[in-house]
């Protein structure tokens, strides 16, 4: 008997030390590399802030025209409700074709016209209207203005109504509205915004920082090592699948801390909805790097592949069912799909779990696919 080790347990403990040598060398570029730094922590934060305090989906303060064609106390009493509501910010005027100019320019999103006949068809008992014109080359306010501009007719009426009582009691629809009953465009573009500073770090930051070892050759010293491509591979992911989650409770934190995002689940959904898309966000970044081996290229690529699909594709924006049928096709394989609603029901409606794990066992599979190409395409090629 001699004190060796067995052949087995010897050449476990060599890959045991070659993998953790190859982690320690990945935290010492990470650490090294100020672009590391900055992408992982000082443009996921510029981010939040221009999500959180820039980007506003919310129309208040519109400015608008409203004309009153006859000065009489029903009218001018309706044109004072648009000046009292919060949605408007109303100037009155005698001719529509005063704000004409105004509309087409941008200076008033809309004009709202009451017209001479409103008091006369209101005291014969008719029914009397206004007219909303609108800029159609913005759909998005101009559905704003005239939603809003309807909800400020049916609320003065209501209130005229039960004032004189003079009309029938109407039938009023009482709105509720879950988990953000606001409606603050903050409380989800700023979960949105934590997907898509996730993106950028799993796939951008890892396409870049391997691609440049290939530019240098270290790559190719590396493999000139006895470390195996699974060991390479796995030695490479996990740092940056470390720091994509130290990023991302950063980003949390300022959300609740600095928003006031509210945080109605759990912390191992949270994390468990993370990890399972870094998996493939880190497997893009390697298939990214080991096709294109050349910075410029991989930072073009993972911009196309995977930022903009995330900010485009995913519902963060757009809906993804009012969009064509093809789009709709492209949506199911971007992983910020499944990560951006599930994220939003964490932080404002709490755990559902049947869709979180749904979303977790597609984004995994996305990435077992992913790091499977990468795997193929790092092959030891020693030139």
């Amino acid at each position: 008997m001699t004190g060796h080790p067995a052949p087995s347990a010897s050449a476990a403990t060599g890959r045991r030390r070659r993998f953790l040598a190859l982690m320690r060398k990945e935290i010492y570029q990470i650490i090294r590399d100020p672009s590391s730094i900055l992408i992982a922590f000082v443009l996921p934060l510029v981010l939040l802030f221009i999500f959180g305090y820039g980007v506003s989906l919310d129309a208040t303060r519109t400015r608008v025209g409203v004309v009153v064609e006859a000065s009489t106390p029903l009218a001018d009493d309706l044109a004072a409700s648009f000046r009292a509501s919060r949605y408007f910010e109303a100037v009155i005027g005698r001719d529509r074709r005063t704000f004409e100019e105004d509309l087409v320019l941008g200076k008033v999103r809309g004009i709202l016209v009451i017209p001479s006949t409103f008091a006369l068809d209101a005291a014969t008992g008719g029914s009397p209207r206004i007219q909303v014109i609108v800029d159609g080359t913005d759909p998005n306010t101009a559905n704003f203005v005239q939603n809003y501009a309807r909800g400020v007719v049916s609320t003065w009426a209501a209130i005229r109504s039960a004032e004189t009582a003079l009309a029938p009691p109407r039938v009023i629809v009482e709105q509720r509205f879950w988990f953000n009953p606001e409606l603050s465009s903050r409380y989800f573009l700023v979960p949105g915004s934590v997907a898509i500073v996730m993106t950028l770090v799993g796939t951008l930051l890892t396409s870049l920082v391997v691609a440049r070892e290939w530019e240098r050759g270290t790559m190719e010293a590396v493999m000139a090592t006895p470390v195996g491509a699974l060991e390479l591979l796995a030695g490479k992911v996990i740092p940056y699948f470390l720091l994509g989650l130290v990023a991302m409770s950063l980003c949390v934190a300022v959300a609740v801390l600095l928003f006031g995002v509210p945080f109605r689940g759990s912390l191992l959904a949270l994390y468990a909805l993370s990890a399972s898309f870094l998996v493939p966000a880190l497997g893009q970044g390697l298939l990214i790097s080991a096709a294109t081996k050349n910075q410029f290229l991989a930072s073009q690529l993972a911009l196309l592949s995977a930022f903009l699909p995330a900010f485009l594709l995913s519902g963060f924006l757009f809906e993804i069912d009012s969009m064509p049928a093809p789009i709709r096709l492209i949506t199911a394989i971007v992983p910020a799909r499944y990560l951006i609603p599930s994220l939003e029901s964490v932080f404002l409606a709490g755990d559902i779990w049947p869709m979180f794990l749904r979303s977790m066992a597609i984004m995994i599979a996305i990435g077992a696919v992913l790091l499977t190409l990468a795997a193929r395409s790092t092959r030891k090629r020693i030139a």
